[in-house]
């Protein structure tokens, strides 16, 4: 029973809505990149998984508000509002949640634009992970584009996943602010929305390309890459998210494994 009378005024009523994260079920996906920032700072949030209810709150104006959303991951506020889009959602909450990189003297909207850009960067690398197994159309099964994955894959494994680890490997080695051993934060000496995304695209690709990961990683090329992902992963949120039943197992979703997609190569 509610213990409110009726002489209270109503903003005091009123009580503020946690954040809610709009996300498919089952899978990690782009919305484990929103997950990581807020298990990471330890700020309370709760998903709304069932499409039934998830795709109308988000897509339809009369319960979204202005403007609808194209699809998740989206963010509602605690003040209702509802953002969209994985890298917008992260740049708005990177400098409430102390993710944004603060550097001395410098000018925090440049830093926060400069943890935004490699937040896209990392995020390509996703997007063309996801289209090694559906190079031609995610609306068609994996089986029925076998062979363009096959060639997809040997691209990917020879030339785009190298590629990106040796410019994040080049990011965290230009770091001026790191010195001495490992380099692994990509900007300044606290973790930023960019080292979150990257931990978890560098684990998603361990996951589904395992034999190509431990091939580049035995070069030494990109000994910092493999740092920031370890040095993420022992942080003490993350490390008991990691062991949570909150932590969705990859599955069928950007993230699979095909044996017939890896190789050392």
């Amino acid at each position: 029973m509610s213990t409110e009378t009726s002489n209270e005024p109503a903003a005091k009523k009123q009580k503020k809505e946690d954040y809610v994260l709009y996300y498919w079920p089952g899978i990690p996906g782009r919305g484990e990149h929103v997950r990581l920032a807020f298990e990471y700072v330890g700020i309370p949030y709760t998903e709304v998984n069932e499409p039934d209810i998830m795709l109308p709150a988000i897509t339809d104006p009369k319960s979204s508000g202005y403007p609808p959303h194209f699809a998740p991951p989206a963010l509602k506020l605690p003040s209702g509002r509802i953002i969209s889009q994985t890298p917008a959602i992260l740049n708005h909450i990177a400098p409430k949640f102390g993710l944004a990189g603060k550097k001395e003297g410098e000018d925090e909207e440049e830093v926060r634009s400069t943890v935004n850009q490699l937040v896209l960067t990392a995020l390509d690398l996703n997007n063309e992970t996801h289209d090694v197994h559906h190079p031609i159309s995610s609306a068609d099964y994996y089986e029925d584009q076998k062979t363009e994955a096959a060639a997809k894959a040997k691209a990917y494994r020879a030339l785009r996943l190298p590629k990106y680890l040796g410019h994040f490997e080049a990011v965290l080695q230009a770091n001026p602010d790191t010195k001495n051993g490992a380099r692994a934060y990509l900007v300044g000496t606290t973790t930023t929305t960019a080292d979150l995304v990257l931990f978890q695209i560098v684990d998603g690709v361990s996951f589904a390309f395992p034999k190509r990961v431990a091939a580049l990683k035995a070069t030494g090329k990109y000994d910092n890459v493999f740092a920031l992902k370890e040095r993420v992963e022992e942080e003490p949120r993350i490390k008991e998210y990691l062991a949570s039943g909150r932590r969705q197992p990859y599955s069928l979703g950007i993230f699979r494994h095909y044996e017939e997609l890896d190789g050392e190569e």
